[in-house]
């Protein structure tokens, strides 16, 4: 990876004032009507309005592309606007405010609309940056070469090559701090109405993540500077505060590596809930078994696969099939009910009597995003398991799981009803995965 970018930070300890769980859930009733809680757009607007000195931005999607299902549940918002708008008029309040926006090339013609708001927003001042692909590692080894001599020398960018899928805003407070929403949720019109989660933090935690996305703007050619200048992690100490929590940041592999130290700790009694949009990376599946057959109790909500890679069901449905089938039927799996949507959530929580450990952002658990291949950021979080905090993400996934809502809505679906068990379809998927051919 480029230097900087890969970063595994230590513990930072948290007042419960400085760190929150969001999310965004869309589902539809008997009769198809849409019932939507989003809350993760509200607050990175806040951060933005409430920035006085500089703001960074870094989404992988970020434009007005409209939504390819024609049965999409809810209506879709103009996220895009909504997000240009609130910079345009941050910057005209605050002419001395510097906003750096980094994203990926998919903006910009590969692979999808280009985005009507990047002019208006360079015009306004805003240091725009569209991530250097090149300076990534290609994911299939297989292809990659073929890939920039022939079709990528004059397209550019192309999905063989890695991408920056980080989903973060981090932003002054306006008051000589820093606070940042974390997460994998993106401000493109035709993502408005997935299901998202996402962490608001504030503090020095958001240093070490700072100074990577710096990193990601200056090897794709940027040359400016903004915010204030990293300094020493504060030393773990206690806070008085007993709902308060430990949290670290982690990019690219050392997500992996956190995770599978978690799993690979979890013990007879412990539990294991993952709510994720893809599931394939082989290290995860193996560890995920090993610890059922530990005792650990282990759930997943996941999306079906419904609208990203047609009625084949790749990578969840094979996936999901072996987890089941090779622990007898101890793991247990349910179906996100999606109604043109994604669930598009990320977080892994491990949890027992005394302690919850959860870790979100914008990574799978694939070999794309794990491997030092796209560019991802997670926060990790500690915290006593009776605290608000720990029984807020628990009751979440809760809800999803047991369809905690109003008679005649399902969050989320029984295994058998989107099950997989198609050998082909699993040998494909380990084929695609083995050779980073996959898009997932």
């Amino acid at each position: 990876m480029p230097p900087g970018t890969r970063i595994a930070t230590g513990w930072y300890p948290v007042p419960a004032a400085q760190v929150g769980f969001i999310a965004d859930t869309t589902a539809a009733d008997a009769y198809g009507r849409p019932l939507v809680s989003q809350a993760i757009f509200e607050q990175m607007l806040a951060v933005v309005h409430g920035a006085r000195e500089f703001i960074v931005l870094d989404y992988f999607l970020f434009n007005d592309e409209p939504a390819s299902a024609p049965d999409a549940a809810a209506p879709i918002r103009a996220l895009s606007k909504e997000l240009r708008d609130a910079l345009l008029e941050q910057r005209r309040a605050n002419p001395a405010l510097r906003i750096l926006f980094v994203t990926d090339p998919i903006n910009t013609g590969d692979r999808g609309v280009p985005s009507n708001d990047f002019a208006m927003l360079r015009a306004a001042g805003v240091d725009l940056v569209v991530t250097d692909r090149r300076r990534l590692r290609d994911a299939s080894f297989l292809c990659a070469h073929l890939w920039r001599l022939t079709i990528g020398r004059w397209r550019g960018h192309g999905r063989l090559e890695s991408a920056n899928h980080r989903r973060t805003l981090i932003a002054d407070d306006g008051h000589g701090g820093l606070v940042g929403v974390v997460g994998s949720a993106d401000p493109r019109d035709a993502s408005s109405t997935y299901s998202n989660a996402a962490a608001k933090l504030s503090g020095p935690v958001l240093l070490p993540l700072l100074a990577s996305e710096l990193a990601i703007a200056r090897f794709s050619g940027w040359r400016g500077a903004l915010g204030p200048a990293p300094g020493a992690p504060p030393k773990e100490t206690a806070i008085a505060d007993e709902r308060a929590a430990k949290v670290s940041i982690a990019t690219e592999s050392a997500i992996e590596a956190s995770l599978l130290e978690r799993i690979n700790a979890a013990a007879n009694g412990d539990a294991i809930d993952i709510a994720m949009f893809h599931i394939a990376d082989r290290a995860v599946i193996e560890s995920l078994l090993a610890a059922n057959a530990r005792g650990v109790h282990v759930r997943l909500i996941l999306d079906p696969d419904k609208n990203s890679l047609g009625e084949s069901s790749i990578p969840n449905g094979p996936v999901a099939s072996e987890l089941v089938t090779a622990s007898d039927g101890a793991i247990h799996v349910r179906w996100y009910r999606t109604h043109g949507e994604e669930f598009h959530t990320k977080l892994v929580m491990i949890y027992g009597a005394a302690r919850l450990w959860a870790t979100l952002g914008s990574a799978d658990l694939t070999r794309r995003n794990l491997a030092d291949y796209d560019l991802n950021a997670n926060v990790a979080l500690e915290t006593g398991a009776a605290t608000p905090l720990a029984l807020q993400m628990r009751d979440y996934f809760e809800t999803l799981w047991s369809n905690r809502a109003l008679l005649g809505i399902e969050y989320s679906a029984d295994f058998g009803v989107y099950a997989d068990s198609s050998q082909a379809h699993y040998w494909l998927y380990r084929l695609m995965d083995w050779t980073g051919i996959a898009s997932f």
